[in-house]
């Protein structure tokens, strides 16, 4: 197997942080988004989305979209679980972590996106040219607000985001937190729960991959 990451995106990230907690060694293929790297002939026979990370597996299967690495990699190694280890465990992960992809992560990247001189011509990821609106700044750190918020009162509540297990939505609400800081954003002022969340787990060995 082999992973086509990018080092500093938030999405590779979160499947080379689930790859550690598995404790697999498996090689990465470094695509530099800086250099549009993505866009090229040749990487887009590997993922017309333009996207990273992809997973190569030893079929030579390319495998896209970050839960969707996650679901293979648990399927064939399932200690320890990451996807919850009942059926309610396994709903309210994926619950917990679409809440992240869905409201965290776009509002963060729609702020980014939207503000960055990098990305002036190319809002959205794939080949074709979106322009800036620079309109669409504040809303998506209003957004980012109200999603820490949401955050905070379920952690004011649960050990992990899911429930008393770490688990992927973890892993993806670290890096969403942590990506917020791209933005001058940082979620846990004034959010202590958030804070204590995150404190317990930027400290484990993952949280470095």
């Amino acid at each position: 197997m082999r992973l086509f990451d990018f080092n500093r995106a938030p999405n590779p990230r979160r499947a080379r942080m689930f790859i550690a907690e598995k404790g697999l060694d498996i090689p990465l293929v470094p695509v530099n988004l800086y250099a549009k790297e993505q866009l090229s002939p040749e990487f887009q026979q590997i993922n017309p989305g333009c996207t990273v990370p992809v997973l190569e597996t030893d079929d030579g299967t390319y495998i896209s979209e970050v839960v969707a690495i996650c679901h293979y990699l648990e399927a064939r190694f399932p200690e320890p679980a990451l996807l919850g280890a009942t059926p309610t465990e396994q709903a309210l992960v994926l619950m917990w972590n679409n809440i992240v992809e869905n409201e965290g992560l776009p509002a963060i990247a729609e702020t980014l996106r939207n503000l960055s001189p990098g990305f002036r011509d190319h809002v959205f990821p794939g080949p074709v040219s979106y322009a800036q609106m620079p309109a669409l700044v504040e809303r998506g750190q209003r957004r980012i607000l109200q999603f820490m918020d949401r955050v905070e009162q379920r952690l004011g509540t649960s050990h992990y985001l899911a429930g008393e297990s770490y688990t992927l939505a973890d892993i993806s609400l670290l890096a969403t937190v942590d990506f917020a800081g791209w933005v001058d954003i940082d979620g846990r002022q004034g959010r202590p729960a958030l804070a204590d969340w995150h404190a317990r787990v930027a400290s484990r060995p993952s949280a470095a991959a």
